[in-house]
């Protein structure tokens, strides 16, 4: 299986969506075949998982619900989404995967990284996204830019400020481990000086020319 995953990750209102989009559309004008994708979520039945975790209020589950509805999710999202684009050449851009059980249950939510380290190896085994790319961003701005957009996807924004910041350092934390598939990016600048930063990224680690482009939405 060629590995073209790449995954954009961050705390919550730090413009992944934004930036996997532009990302995406980047691949397809430069002629590659690729998917959007998005956790939770991204096939039919995780979809049906991510409501009951973003919407509500934040009591509703606790850290351990939370981390198995995740994986549940996440098993469904590699079998009917990620493995068979994979498996057939296309690229691959996620918002969001692994990474964020790591941070919001296992270091934010204090369920601790080797309790959430023993159920990602049963569920995802050894795949590991060949590029991960973190939205660094203070999380007062993100929660704010959260906020704003309005929607029921909020359940994890309530969770307030202190919350989302653990989650910061949770996921700068986890990037300064692992420097071959992580890569950190200042996401408190313009939407396109962030985009080119990953245009960068993007291009020299897969030895690619995609140049940017506006958001397709």
């Amino acid at each position: 299986m060629n590995n073209k995953m790449i995954v954009i990750d961050g705390v919550d209102g730090s413009g992944k969506g934004v930036q996997t989009r532009r990302l995406h559309q980047a691949l397809i004008e430069a002629g590659h075949r690729a998917i959007l994708t998005r956790e939770p979520g991204g096939s039919p039945a995780a979809e049906d998982i991510r409501k009951l975790l973003v919407e509500g209020e934040p009591e509703k589950w606790d850290a351990m619900t939370e981390l198995l509805m995740m994986y549940a999710a996440r098993r469904t999202h590699l079998n009917e989404t990620i493995y068979p684009a994979l498996k057939s050449g296309q690229w691959v851009v996620s918002d969001r995967f692994a990474d964020s059980s790591r941070a919001f249950q296992g270091i934010a939510g204090e369920l601790g990284l080797e309790l959430v380290e023993q159920v990602h190896r049963l569920v995802v085994g050894d795949f590991v996204p060949e590029l991960i790319i973190i939205l660094d961003i203070p999380e007062t701005v993100a929660l704010k830019r959260a906020i704003d957009r309005e929607g029921r996807e909020n359940r994890f924004e309530k969770k307030g400020a202190e919350y989302q910041s653990r989650v910061r350092q949770a996921f700068l934390q986890i990037a300064t481990g692992d420097s071959k598939h992580y890569q950190v990016i200042d996401a408190d600048r313009t939407i396109e000086a962030i985009g080119q930063d990953i245009i960068d990224t993007v291009n020299q680690r897969f030895l690619l020319s995609l140049k940017p482009v506006p958001d397709p939405r």
